[in-house]
């Protein structure tokens, strides 16, 4: 089974679209590996641009957030970016659906938890003073949340045609093992 976590970024913000997410004039690559160093570049959080090539976003496996990621436009490109960034999980309060879609379809793992728990896990960070890091365990169904000296946990649910679909790798790989 395809491994999942690792290092973490927060983005504490809601309606992050898919322009943030990849600005729609990279659209005409024509290769995924195009779209790496442009991933999150327009992205601004907190009123400022995010730094979408700091070390910590280089080094990152896992994306936390708020609500209704992936809006806007229903193009797959957005999650391309993450898959050739190697970013594997990401864990949000929702995510719009043919986004989350296409992210189970490339083998990305999407986590919805309930917005208390995604506000437990920001101010679990800002305490902790330092970046944290995501492991997934229990076959897909929980995860937790790592500093240094602590950590917290949390249960997600997963049906298990989307828990078949990213554990054998995404949509390809599921349809040559089962079709």
């Amino acid at each position: 089974m395809k491994k999942f976590g690792g290092p973490a970024i927060l983005l504490n913000r809601n309606d992050i679209n898919t322009d943030e997410i990849i600005p729609a004039k990279y659209l005409t690559e024509i290769t995924k590996t195009a779209l790496k160093p442009h991933l999150l570049e327009d992205l601004l959080v907190d009123g400022k641009a995010f730094d979408s090539q700091s070390e910590t976003m280089q080094k990152a496996k896992v994306v936390i957030t708020r609500a209704n990621f992936g809006c806007g436009s229903s193009r797959e490109h957005a999650v391309w970016a993450f898959e050739v960034n190697d970013i594997n999980v990401v864990i949000a309060e929702s995510f719009a659906r043919i986004f989350r879609q296409n992210m189970f379809n490339c083998g990305i793992l999407a986590i919805e938890l309930p917005k208390e728990q995604i506000q437990e896990i920001f101010e679990f960070v800002k305490k902790a003073k330092t970046t944290c890091g995501v492991i997934v365990y229990d076959s897909l169904k929980a995860i937790r949340i790592t500093a240094p000296k602590d950590g917290i946990t949390f249960k997600f649910n997963l049906n298990e045609y989307d828990r078949n679909l990213v554990s054998t790798g995404g949509w390809l790989a599921f349809a040559e093992v089962n079709y």
